[in-house]
């Protein structure tokens, strides 16, 4: 429909904006929130579980401080890595044609991770080269070994035994029972992840259950550990079948397709089947696809819009809902930007405040959501020349944090009691003391058709005008605001304006570790009414924490 200007129809267009603004912001201006509510409990899945690389690296002295940094921090419970059974961790050592296994690595592991109140949320994967197909192909520049031979899934079998086993024995069946054990990693990317087919995956998940419910029964195991999701029928076969890729070449928007998981539903129904424990399913909901194009043989990057996680959430609640595992708990094991450990937005402002909204969407829809990664010692595609390389990590190698450590740092500050949430703002309260916290955000509209990637700043955009007001609070009660933005915290900003130093010296690197850490901050008092208004705009990507103090 054409609206000329100077029409009628321009001019009734032109008064419906300026209605529908000026209602905005009356309303907006008449935001009041009683904090003495009730409100409604909820939990901080965001909390739960984060990522990183392989086992190995978490031998090192940095990944350790780095993980006890985010436990303390940003409050989380479990960590999931890749490698546990691979050839440098040497679970498998074969002396004189016989096999020995050989924990003496991964119990390194476990007991750092424990000690720092980090228990393992357990990948099993991958094949140790004794059990791997000859020839087989692998995965990384750490040649993850990836192809099954036909008797791979007996010895896998005896493998996952012992290895629950060894746990349960040094670790104590109390403690074990707390813990999950996931079967794979990505296995529907085939020739990447798994060099098999999906009836072989199922083979290994069911070798793999067997195993750890042989130790005890009452042992969580899940899968299937698939990637993200896919409007078409690529991953409905054995194996991947690129020709099914056309619906995402020949739509002009994508986020208009029918988004859904991959092999969930089939993975119920063969576990329903073989009357198989499922404790949890998991699956990796990134807002990203990359697919083939039939016609051309090339590839395409594909990045979805800010509402796709919570779409995709709803479609999972609903298949588990239906399925013979209607109770199942839920661990979206990995979930980030996007899956590149090259992506520059990974070091970059808008990666927080789309966390904090994405989170924050989906409260009561997931048990976990797993930041892949809460580390730059990640070495999938092996060390990285840059200190900022759009790794997946929230500090990157240096120990410099990055914006999205912010937001997981501030998402954990949040109680546990909602009493106010909108497109922009969410206040909470905790139980344990009333005490006011809530976080603020500008997901700029002009950015919400795509989730943020790639180099630009996005710094530029639709400042929001953040206006409400807190009622009965202790008069005289003093509240901390923190403001994450482009000139604030932002750390990638600060090591541009330093010239991009390859690498820092000592001295510069601890002058940007104050800088990252560098917000801006003040307090307000609650006035003799009980009453705190809160008047604040945010530039683009802004995100605001305020919180009560006493």
């Amino acid at each position: 429909m054409e609206y000329r200007k100077g029409s009628t129809k321009h001019q009734i267009l032109v008064f419906a904006i300026v209605f529908l603004g000026c209602f905005q912001n009356y309303a907006q201006k008449n935001i009041k929130i009683d904090a003495s509510a009730n409100g409604e409990k909820f939990d901080h899945f965001w909390s739960k579980m984060v990522g990183a690389g392989r086992a190995n690296e978490g031998l090192r002295a940095g990944w350790l401080e780095q993980l006890e940094q985010v436990q303390e921090n940003c409050g989380f419970e479990y960590v999931r890595f890749h490698g546990i059974f691979h050839d440098d961790m040497f679970p498998v050592i074969i002396e004189k044609g016989k096999t020995v296994y050989n924990w003496q690595y991964i119990d390194e592991l476990f007991d750092r991770m424990l000690d720092l109140k980090v228990k393992p949320f357990v990948e099993l994967a991958f094949l140790p080269t004794s059990m791997a197909a000859e020839n087989s192909k692998t995965v990384f520049w750490w040649k993850a070994n990836i192809t099954p031979a036909d008797d791979s899934f007996d010895k896998w079998h005896n493998l996952v035994k012992a290895f629950t086993q060894h746990c349960v024995d040094r670790y104590g069946i109390d403690e074990v029972l707390t813990w999950y054990f996931e079967v794979w990693n990505e296995p529907n990317l085939y020739k990447l992840f798994w060099d098999g087919t999906k009836s072989q995956y199922f083979e290994l998940y069911k070798q793999s259950a067997l195993a750890v419910r042989s130790v005890d029964n009452r042992l969580k195991v899940g899968g299937p550990s698939t990637s993200n999701y896919v409007p078409d029928t690529r991953f409905d076969g054995e194996v991947t079948d690129d020709e099914a890729s056309e619906a995402v070449f020949n739509t002009d928007d994508i986020n208009s397709l029918q988004w859904h998981g991959v092999w969930i539903e089939d993975f119920l129904k063969y576990c329903a089947k073989e009357k198989l424990p499922v404790d949890f399913v998991t699956t990796h909901p990134y807002p990203t696809d990359y697919a083939f194009n039939p016609e051309t043989g090339k590839g395409k990057g594909l990045t979805r819009f800010a509402k796709s996680l919570k779409l995709d959430l709803k479609w999972l609640n609903n298949v588990i809902a239906k399925s013979a595992y209607p109770d199942v708990e839920i661990h979206l094991t990995e979930w980030n930007t996007s899956p590149s450990s090259r992506d520059e937005m990974h070091d970059r402002l808008p990666a927080a405040a789309y966390i904090l909204k994405s989170n924050l969407d989906c409260i009561g829809l997931t048990n976990s959501l797993a930041f892949w990664t809460f580390t730059d010692i990640f070495e999938e595609k092996g060390g990285a020349a840059s200190i900022f390389h759009g790794g997946f990590g929230m500090i990157n190698y240096q120990g410099l944090v990055k914006p999205s450590y912010h937001a997981y740092r501030m998402l954990h500050e949040l109680g546990d009691v909602q009493l106010y949430k909108d497109d922009f703002l969410f206040v909470s309260k905790k139980s344990k003391n009333d005490k006011i916290v809530a976080l603020a955000y500008n997901y700029p509209k002009e950015y919400e058709n795509a989730v943020p990637s790639g180099p630009n700043k996005r710094e530029n955009g639709t400042a929001k005008q953040l206006k409400f007001t807190l009622k009965d609070l202790k008069p005289g009660s003093v509240f901390e605001f923190e403001v994450l933005d482009k000139d604030h915290g932002n750390i990638h900003n600060v090591w541009e304006s330093m010239g991009k130093p390859e690498p820092p010296t000592r001295e510069e690197i601890k002058f940007m570790k104050k800088e990252a850490n560098n917000l801006k901050t003040w307090t307000a008092i609650v006035d003799e009414k009980g009453n705190l208004t809160i008047n604040q705009e945010l530039s683009p990507w802004a995100v605001m924490l305020i919180k009560q103090l006493n």
